[in-house]
């Protein structure tokens, strides 16, 4: 276990009959900060949070859940969004979530307290003493958010949380996570929203076929998937500059073009050449590092391959150049 993990997990793998669910899965999440797990659906995510949560136990591996094996104490710990939300419809918001802060150890006194002051960020105090069934859709799910943080929990598993709400209540569920993450609270995120992985989070780890085709910190695994190429923006005869092998065509409208450098040059190399000819104009220069929505549909749309196949592949490749 890495030193401060929250969570950590070390070869873990599920399996349903011939099916591998998850297949030798590693990484640690820490205190303060915010880990995402991304991947298709049917992937593994699930299965793997559900076995975090010791809902299920895994067929080889292990799993440490702050500070050892997941213990009954420990789930007082935790806090968990589950996709599938889920409250009392005809029970009052405050009633609702002082009997949830009390199965999570908390008094009633402190519960009502705590409560009240999730509501009054949540813009809900109003409705403290309406039922769950009158609510909206996204008043229901930052009533479940704050169920969820009620009991100020050393870890918290989120599973789509910003799913069903508008750009406001998305930026104080945000705020929310920031805050509790600046705390200390390890914080697992599952989304399929790419740009609040971006926006959010450190490191993420990215399952497919139940294998783990990415891990890391964030803008590390953008920067490994960088073309080695530059965006400009501007007028110039992109072609005759030294280094460029091809020019792709992005934006004819505002001038946007994908500059493709051969090996030898550098991004530092074609901004110096640039800013000595006066017959070019440039609005905008940057490196061209896909977003993290690029990286998983190209990914996601490829099997992970082992070591050897890789090879494999690369060996057939030589061969239909040569």
């Amino acid at each position: 276990m890495g030193p401060n993990a929250a969570v950590a997990l070390t070869n873990v793998s599920k399996s349903y009959g011939s099916f591998r669910a998850v297949d030798n899965v590693s990484f640690d999440v820490f205190h303060g900060e915010i880990f995402a797990m991304l991947g298709p659906n049917g992937a593994g995510k699930s299965t793997t949070i559900r076995m975090i949560l010791d809902i299920m136990k895994p067929d080889s591996g292990s799993i440490d859940v702050l500070g050892g094996s997941m213990q009954e104490k420990t789930k007082d710990r935790i806090g968990y969004l589950p996709e599938e939300r889920g409250l009392y419809k005809k029970v009052k918001v405050i009633d609702t979530m002082v009997y949830l802060g009390t199965l999570k150890g908390l008094s009633a006194r402190d519960a009502r307290k705590k409560a009240m002051s999730l509501l009054e960020k949540l813009d809900l105090a109003e409705h403290h003493n309406s039922k769950v069934s009158e609510l909206s859709k996204g008043m229901q799910q930052k009533v479940q958010f704050a169920v969820t943080v009620l009991h100020e929990p050393d870890l918290i598993i989120v599973d789509e949380p910003f799913s069903g709400l508008d750009p406001v209540n998305t930026l104080v569920i945000k705020e929310l996570i920031l805050e509790m993450k600046n705390k200390g609270t390890a914080v697992i995120m599952s989304t399929h929203q790419m740009h609040q992985i971006e926006e959010m989070a450190d490191r993420l780890m990215m399952i497919n076929h139940g294998q783990q085709a990415l891990y890391g910190n964030v803008e590390d695994v953008r920067q490994q998937h960088a073309l080695h190429a530059v965006i400009v923006e501007g007028e110039g005869n992109w072609e005759s500059l030294a280094g460029v092998e091809r020019v792709e065509l992005r934006d004819n409208e505002r001038h946007v073009r994908l500059l493709h450098l051969n090996k030898e040059t550098t991004s530092n190399d074609l901004l110096a050449q640039i800013a000595s000819d006066p017959s070019v104009r440039v609005t905008r220069f940057e490196e061209a590092v896909p977003s993290l929505n690029d990286i998983f549909i190209r990914v996601a749309g490829e099997r992970v391959l082992s070591t050897g196949e890789v090879e494999a592949l690369n060996d057939q490749r030589k061969g239909t150049h040569e």
